[in-house]
């Protein structure tokens, strides 16, 4: 019996990575004839994806919901900022992957954790294969700034929910209380390609990955 519920566990999860492997080089188009007017950013460090956009603009000012003073450089100057969702766990108890719990992965691969934003300031955009520029109309930037919002669990008053925590990354980021469960299949990586679909660009039809994300924007 050991021995057959492995297998099941093997085939399950090799379903798994060829349903994700298929599902993420089949694509949604972006919308056609789309106005270059505000430019956003797909960032990953090799696990998550970011969606990064201006810190200001005439849809929305960001400082509403992030606030320098959240961050422990309190740095005023920044003219980006990047989004992420996730496992609140993972976030803030695991800094490496040293520090990973059982607990924690089985949590966050089964939705039974809660969620949080991370949210970066930053200065300047350096376009490489990590890094790509999207140039959105600002009709499908109010789409993605609404996209952003829906996933902050807002207080009563309609504020974001900060974390204060010493698990920052650096000095220009900062932590708030969202809503959802992350889970097998719906990522951080899951998140943002639904963000891209949201405001019309191209994306996967579904990628738990980034691979899956930056595969289209080679």
């Amino acid at each position: 019996m050991v021995g057959y519920g492995f297998m099941v566990l093997v085939l399950l999860v090799l379903i798994y990575f060829v349903f994700a492997f298929v599902l993420s080089r089949m694509s949604v188009a972006q919308e056609p004839e789309t106005k270059k007017e505000i430019s956003i950013y797909i960032l990953t460090n090799g696990v998550h994806t970011d969606l990064v956009v201006p810190v200001k603009s005439n849809v929305i000012d960001w400082t509403k919901y992030v606030k320098y003073s959240h961050t422990k450089g309190n740095d005023t100057t920044a003219r980006y900022l990047g989004f992420g969702w996730g496992d609140k766990g993972f976030y803030l108890e695991t800094p490496t992957w040293a520090d990973l719990k059982v607990s924690t992965a089985f949590e966050a691969m089964t939705g039974l954790s809660s969620s949080a934003i991370h949210a970066t300031f930053m200065h300047a955009m350096v376009e490489n294969d990590a890094c790509k520029r999207i140039d959105i109309s600002q009709e499908q930037y109010e789409r993605l700034a609404k996209f952003i919002i829906a996933r902050f669990d807002l207080d009563a008053r309609g504020d974001s929910r900060h974390i204060v925590t010493n698990a920052n990354y650096g000095m220009d980021d900062a932590f708030y209380e969202a809503k959802g469960s992350y889970n097998l299949f719906y990522t951080c990586n899951t998140w943002a390609n639904a963000g891209l679909k949201a405001c019309g660009q191209k994306a996967a039809i579904w990628t738990p990955f980034y691979q899956g994300i930056f595969y289209h924007y080679k």
